[in-house]
């Protein structure tokens, strides 16, 4: 039997969910619209998360967003996670050695968190990615972790049909598992263009915990040639077997 959620502390967490998907505030109509509460308990739990600093919002209270207290919780989650600073170390290294962007990331059910990032010194823009949560199908990082499970346990867990991100993003569950059998086969995965126009990505499973939660990825130009992509994908697999086995040694589970 499945445990009863307490109604209060599900529709809060639900909230503050809502406000952080969001690209821009939310007003009390948008939030009763994607979450489906009452209007009266909603507006009850949006005062009081207001006073406790967990939500802002304007002078007019007509918009609402995520607040301060969140990112200390969320920053509170980073610092205890005992195996982020030896991915934040490979992080540095695998940079060093390729040049292009590197993130650090965990498996958080049909999504990917990312927990660390190491910016291309080249980089013409940062587009900030620790804390950003990312539908798990169209993220390398997502697919082979997601080829970590089977494929009745992966058709459980997604969607049908998947959300697209970009006109490449596999939107059909069965092409997405035939997909996950190769990542099996091979050891790392590889997209292009499925979930940012112009970048692709390789990613290898930091395998320290059976099923692997974590995994590392470099996002680079679509346009670099098979050779180039092959000396990188070659890097991130050295770079993520080191990790692994030092948290393994660690006794990091």
């Amino acid at each position: 039997m499945e445990p009863q959620l307490v109604k209060s502390a599900e529709r809060t967490v639900r909230i503050l969910e809502a406000l952080a998907s969001s690209h821009d505030n939310l007003t009390l109509s948008e939030l009763q619209q994607r979450t489906g509460f009452p209007r009266s308990s909603l507006h009850a739990l949006m005062r009081t998360l207001v006073e406790l600093n967990w939500v802002e919002t304007d002078s007019a209270r007509s918009a609402f967003g995520v607040g301060p207290h969140a990112l200390l919780t969320g920053t509170a989650y980073l610092d205890k996670d005992p195996a982020l600073p030896f991915a934040q170390e490979s992080l540095e290294d695998l940079r060093d050695e390729i040049g292009q962007t590197v993130h650090f990331a965990r498996r958080d059910g049909a999504h990917v968190l990312y927990l660390a990032t190491r910016e291309s010194r080249e980089a013409d823009h940062v587009i900030p990615r620790v804390g950003r949560r990312l539908p798990a199908h169209v993220t390398a990082l997502g697919q082979v972790l997601l080829a970590q499970l089977t494929d009745d346990e992966v058709v459980a867990l997604l969607p049908d049909p998947l959300a697209a991100l970009t006109e490449h993003t596999v939107t059909d569950l069965t092409k997405l598992t035939g997909e996950l059998d190769q990542v099996r086969t091979r050891g790392w995965s590889y997209e292009r263009e499925q979930g940012t126009y112009g970048v692709s990505c390789v990613a290898v499973a930091v395998d320290y915990r059976i099923p692997a939660t974590d995994a590392i990825s470099c996002s680079m130009p679509a346009g670099l040639g098979p050779a180039e992509v092959e000396r990188i994908t070659e890097a991130v697999i050295k770079h993520t077997r080191k990790l692994a086995a030092t948290l393994r040694r660690e006794g990091i589970r």
